[in-house]
């Protein structure tokens, strides 16, 4: 189960990338932090308080505000800035390729949380597919020598590790359910957003064009690669290995290729090859787990 819901939050963010495209400039990244966040602790609040309102033990609670007070509030806003100096392809390329091995080797040497010889190679193919897929992709080669905005990459992809591994040790235990742990972690999220906004004198509303209309493409964008991806995200890391979470998410690329092909638009020949190939890595990554990676504890 955990497989499968890490491929569906990958499928979200594809998606809702294509939806967040539609909303122009109007919000700027912290902007569309706040925004996002708020609208998802909105709807998840409601979804706890009517299917499980629970209490939890205080070290839980805090340990996965934390998790999103770093990886959602710093993570995110370091990846809006290498987006915004070395361009949209380039960031990917580097927080996807580094999150999954950042994510497992922090597994090992805190959680000691290890993967068999077999799924590293499964990962291996998988990033490479990615890497490749978005080389193939890329339109804009400015930038390249960011040397800033690559750090803020490098940033970011730790930042993702570290909020996985702690998720991971956090919801394997069984102790809190996933929509409580999303909950809480955009609301760790938002303790970092919202006194940054404070500091930088951020707008907090979008800057609007004349009759331009961002905010059903922007909830719809938010519901999908947000409030669902978050939730299908703490669910995988519940039942599946936190490299093995990390790795599939990051076939989020591969996924918007199909997204993409819906829209009416044309995929190369060595985009399609490689998504092949990258099917092949996911196979041996899930075929070579323990069975607790695809199935219930």
């Amino acid at each position: 189960m955990g497989v499968f819901a890490a491929l569906g939050t990958a499928l979200c963010w594809a998606i809702a990338a294509r939806l967040f495209r539609g909303t122009g400039n109007a919000f700027s990244p912290l902007t569309m932090n706040f925004w996002k966040g708020l609208i998802s602790i909105a709807i998840l609040a409601v979804v706890i308080a009517v299917v499980q309102p629970n209490a939890y033990e205080t070290n839980a609670v805090l340990w996965l505000l934390l998790s999103g007070f770093i990886g959602i509030g710093i993570g995110d806003t370091c990846f809006f800035k290498a987006l915004k100096s070395i361009g949209d392809s380039q960031a990917v390329l580097v927080a996807e390729t580094l999150a999954p091995l950042f994510t497992a080797l922090f597994a090992m040497a805190f959680i000691g949380e290890w993967i068999t010889w077999q799924q590293w190679v499964g990962i291996a193919v998988v990033l490479l597919s990615v890497d490749m897929v978005i080389k193939a992709r890329k339109r804009n080669t400015t930038h390249v020598f960011a040397t800033s905005g690559y750090m803020y990459g490098v940033g970011a992809a730790l930042c993702q590790a570290v909020g996985a591994v702690v998720s991971r040790d956090i919801l394997g235990s069984g102790d809190i359910d996933a929509a409580s742990a999303a909950f809480l972690r955009l609301v760790g999220g938002m303790v970092f957003v919202v006194p940054l906004i404070v500091i930088t004198r951020t707008k907090w509303m979008p800057v609007l064009a004349t009759n331009q209309r961002v905010w059903p493409a922007f909830v719809l964008a938010t519901l999908l690669g947000t409030t669902a991806a978050i939730y299908l995200q703490m669910f995988a890391f519940a039942y599946a290995k936190a490299a093995v979470v990390q790795t599939l998410i990051a076939t989020s690329a591969l996924m918007s290729l199909g997204v993409a092909w819906v829209m009416g638009e044309k995929a190369t020949k060595a985009t399609l090859i490689w998504s092949v190939i990258a099917l092949v890595g996911v196979g041996i990554l899930v075929g070579f787990g323990n069975a607790q990676d695809v199935t219930s504890h």
